[in-house]
């Protein structure tokens, strides 16, 4: 962001990945739910901040501003001073939103599914898979490959748990949380090639996690949104099965930081520019990889693609470029259907327990995804 670099704007939009760092480094455990009833967690009007609205979003929604008041109240450096190992040990918006719910005594929502864990082969080694299955007694589900957001560099499936145990339960779906490896330890296409490789597994290996091999989506946030994209692109490509719908939660999609949301929002929480230039040094071997369509999603061959549902949120600097996502794949010719949360920030989908917009986008997503799924 202290360059004007359009290459770097490229780049840095691309990897973008959001504020999520994981408190307690990249470590994930498995574990299996046992609780089967759900209870009703709304907050709205519960949560409430403790000051005013910060100068770069004077119209955000009061519990979103909570969760950044209490984000701010870590004391967390900022990521773009610190190395990536320091980075992942950061507070993350989950650590807010968990704590939120415990100070305001809003109980986690028990939800009817399994959860397990899976190491698979991709090139060059292997990556973890966490698999939720519904607890419903059924043979088989529809199959959700979900990537995780952290800008390729920070984050891990624990942080973002709430979005993929949340597509489970109420899609009624088995969703395989992929642990792409991460840089600076695995650079550019790492990342990529990982996703790939764990969405042709699940096509290979669909019936021994009880997924249906004929309906599989992908979906993900901001780096996994732009992962989820290149997934169904590569499928496209090398002619083996696409997924049948594509959820692409704020993407990285761009490769110009003077769009009007990155202007606008260039001092936003938790996502800003200032993040952008470290994620790219990470992710990227050179800064001439930002041109690379796989990183500028808005330049590449979208034709041919599943159908697809791109969310995109008000104070965000990845808003301009997810809209414009949507408008090429349109006239591309991919049916598309897509939705802006105004007064929310980046990373605000899977607070749904304490921020009505994510709830509501939790609940648009489901709905997309069980139309795609015949349900």
């Amino acid at each position: 962001m202290k360059t004007k670099s359009l290459i770097y704007a490229a780049a840095c939009s691309l990897i973008l990945a959001g504020a999520c760092k994981s408190k307690s480094t990249n470590k994930t455990v498995d574990s299996a739910g046992i609780d089967t009833t759900k209870k009703d967690t709304e907050a709205t009007g519960k949560i409430k901040p403790t000051g005013p609205a910060p100068e770069w979003a004077t119209g955000i929604k009061p519990e979103m501003q909570a969760v950044i008041e209490k984000l701010g109240s870590y004391g967390d450096k900022p990521i773009e001073t610190l190395t990536a190992v320091e980075a992942r040990k950061n507070h993350t918006p989950t650590d807010a939103v968990m704590d939120l719910m415990k100070e305001n005594n809003i109980p986690k929502p028990a939800l009817n599914i399994d959860t397990m864990g899976k190491d698979i082969p991709v090139d060059g080694g292997k990556i973890h898979i966490r698999v939720y299955t519904p607890k419903t007694g059924k043979s088989s589900y529809p199959a959700i490959v979900y990537y995780h957001g952290g800008g390729f560099v920070i984050a891990n499936i624990d942080v973002y748990d709430a979005s993929a145990s949340s597509l489970a339960d109420q899609v009624g779906a088995v969703v395989i949380s992929v642990a792409y490896r991460l840089a600076p330890e695995h650079k550019f296409p790492v990342a990529h090639n990982d996703a790939y490789s764990a969405y042709e597994w699940v096509v290979k290996n669909a019936a021994s996690i009880k997924a249906d091999p004929k309906k599989i989506a992908v979906a993900g946030e901001s780096a996994g949104g732009n992962l989820a994209l290149n997934t169904a692109i590569k499928a496209r490509d090398k002619g083996i099965q696409q997924p049948i719908h594509v959820l692409a939660v704020y993407p990285v999609a761009g490769s110009n930081m003077a769009t009007p949301s990155y202007v606008k929002n260039a001092n936003a929480k938790p996502l800003n520019k200032a993040m952008m230039i470290w994620f790219v040094k990470n992710y990227l071997n050179s800064m001439a990889e930002g041109k690379d369509p796989r990183i500028n999603l808005i330049a590449a061959n979208l034709t041919g693609l599943p159908a697809t549902t791109i969310i995109t949120d008000q104070f965000d600097p990845l808003q301009s470029e997810g809209m414009t996502l949507a408008d090429k794949l349109k006239a591309a010719g991919v049916s598309v259907d897509s939705k802006n949360y105004d007064g929310v920030t980046h990373e605000f989908f899977g607070m749904g327990n304490v921020v009505p917009e994510a709830k509501d986008a939790e609940t648009y997503s489901v709905d997309q995804l069980k139309k795609s799924f015949g349900m």
